[in-house]
């Protein structure tokens, strides 16, 4: 059975409480306009990002835990290619695993990878989960999750 999650909120609804009555396209909890379609349940952590993008790597969304994570105001990633944004680098990686998920409509999980927080002059690393849209727009969800030393 499908589940969706907010990107706004990270708010997660099975498919079948989204058959039941008449609900609506957008969240439930906060009303936010969309939720993605994932495959199987995801959780989001305290201090996940959530970004979503169109099918280009433009930021539609940068929701849950983002501002603080990515260190963009809220709002102002909307409309940048999501990689030049968020500086993402994947050391080691053999290919770019946001174009993988983009072409062959692949969830991506645990990629290992570095991102600079906007305004920053330092990398840090971080792992990535990608998750390709199930719907006609195409375009992912990017959950950027950084990794806490110590």
């Amino acid at each position: 059975m499908a589940v969706f999650i907010c990107p706004s909120c990270a708010h997660r609804v099975s498919g079948a409480e989204r058959a039941e009555g008449h609900q609506p396209r957008g969240c439930p909890k906060c009303r936010f306009g969309f939720v993605f379609e994932l495959m199987d349940d995801y959780y989001a952590g305290p201090i996940t990002a959530l970004i979503a993008c169109d099918r280009e790597r433009r930021v539609l969304v940068a929701g849950h835990s983002s501002a603080p994570v990515t260190g963009w105001p809220d709002g102002e990633m909307i409309g940048h290619e999501v990689s030049a944004a968020l500086g993402l680098a994947f050391p080691g990686a053999t290919d770019d695993p946001i174009a993988r998920s983009l072409e062959w409509g692949v969830r991506v999980q645990q990629q290992p990878c570095t991102f600079r927080p906007h305004g920053l002059d330092e990398d840090r690393d971080a792992v990535v989960d990608i998750f390709p849209a199930y719907d006609d727009d195409g375009g992912l969800l990017l959950a950027l999750t950084p990794v806490t030393k110590g």
